[in-house]
């Protein structure tokens, strides 16, 4: 497609196809820019570290009350049924200006899509109005102890019993679990007999009140925590909590990854640092040649980066199921972000980053330095993304592998 044709003529096709804002698109990044000046002008706040934002259940309920939470969610359910693209202006203009969106970051981003898709009638009713309100949180339940990226290494095991199913095992890196509400967990429910990926199923447990359940916290380096480990000893999950359909867990995990990892989280997760320090840079006066260059070269792979993950977006509202796009922006995005870093660090010689620094910008940058390592590794390692693209690829273009 050529640079600045109309995004109305893009066509849902495999790969990357570059598009355009239609003029309701930039009115609504206008509306969240206003937004934002009003409710975090610069300066006002700490800035949060892309989606591994701070708490606080009081944004969320703003958003909420304009629509830009449980975005995908029908109008019937409570939602504003707004578009991907929509949502991707929305995600784009928090994460760049580091917004506090923890609260309901996964509830937004997957559980909502997800219960829409294989979720029942009821199930609907109960957790998706309530999102789409700001006033219900969830986690993720798929990662455990020793099982890595593999998800088909669960052991969390769920077993018949009278009225539903009895939870045991361990999920970790459950992040927000002390403070959300409900998590979609990942369990076998049938013997691993041949082939791994059958046998798996989802199920809807309540993180507070529940019996059984016990939750651990991951501290960082810092002593800052949002990661967590949930023990499940014995846990009973009525039968109207199984998600979808009982051993077809894998093909849903796989879609409820799939919106994980399409979005601009995968790469801003260092913007609001970067701009910082540069807004430090140019209060000391011009850049000089060595800060001109990193800045440019950090500015010009986000752009492409940036317009990478539109496309994904775009193609998704026109029907394409783009999981392999997905695959290759998260492998990219996570990877310079990682680079960013380093890059970042090096160009600061007059104060070592750390927790305690005199300026903000080297704060955030130290607090970069201690989480960017789990960057290429949630939602995925960049190793088990390029399978995913390797295999997607060669069934594209017909080749046996």
């Amino acid at each position: 497609m050529a640079v600045g044709q109309s995004s109305a003529h893009v066509g849902a096709t495999k790969g990357f196809t570059y598009t355009t804002f239609t003029a309701a698109e930039e009115a609504l990044k206008q509306e969240v820019r206003q937004f934002l000046r009003t409710e975090l002008p610069i300066g006002s706040y700490r800035p949060c570290l892309g989606m591994s934002a701070v708490h606080d259940g009081e944004f969320t309920r703003k958003m909420a009350a304009r629509g830009w939470v449980g975005m995908s969610v029908p109008t019937r359910y409570g939602g504003p049924a707004r578009s991907a693209v929509d949502r991707f202006i929305v995600v784009e203009e928090m994460l760049q200006a580091g917004a506090p969106i923890g609260a309901h970051w996964v509830a937004d981003r997957q559980s909502a899509p997800t219960i829409m898709r294989f979720g029942t009638d009821e199930q609907r009713e109960k957790f998706l109005p309530a999102i789409a309100r700001g006033e219900m949180w969830f986690s993720i339940g798929m990662s455990e102890p020793d099982a890595g990226s593999d998800l088909a290494a669960v052991r969390t095991t769920a077993t018949r019993t009278d009225g539903g199913w009895l939870l045991n095992g361990t999920k970790i890196w459950t992040s927000n679990a002390m403070q959300n509400h409900w998590f979609i967990v990942l369990c076998r429910t049938s013997p691993n007999e041949g082939d791994r990926h059958e046998g798996l199923s989802q199920f809807l447990v309540e993180l507070h009140g529940t019996p059984g359940l016990q939750i651990n916290p991951i501290a960082f380096l810092d002593g800052t925590y949002h990661f967590n480990e949930v023990v499940l000893t014995d846990v009973f999950v009525p039968d109207e909590q199984v998600l979808g359909e009982i051993g077809r867990g894998w093909s849903q995990v796989n879609s409820e990854l799939a919106y994980e990892r399409a979005g601009p989280d995968r790469f801003l997760s260092v913007y609001a640092t970067f701009e910082q320090l540069l807004r430090e840079k140019l209060a000391g006066g011009e850049l000089d040649a060595r800060s001109y260059d990193v800045f440019g070269r950090i500015t010009a792979r986000y752009w492409a980066l940036r317009n990478l993950s539109f496309s994904i977006s775009r193609t998704i509202d026109q029907g394409g199921a783009p999981a392999v796009e997905a695959s290759i922006v998260k492998d990219l995005g996570t990877s310079f972000e990682q680079e960013m870093i380093a890059l970042l660090h090096d160009l600061w010689d007059d104060e070592e980053p750390s927790q305690e620094a005199t300026t903000l910008g080297n704060r955030l940058l130290a607090a970069c330095i201690l989480t960017g390592p789990s960057f290429t590794i949630r939602g995925g390692t960049n190793e088990i993304l390029r399978t995913v693209a390797n295999k997607g690829l060669a069934a594209w273009h017909g080749v046996s592998r």
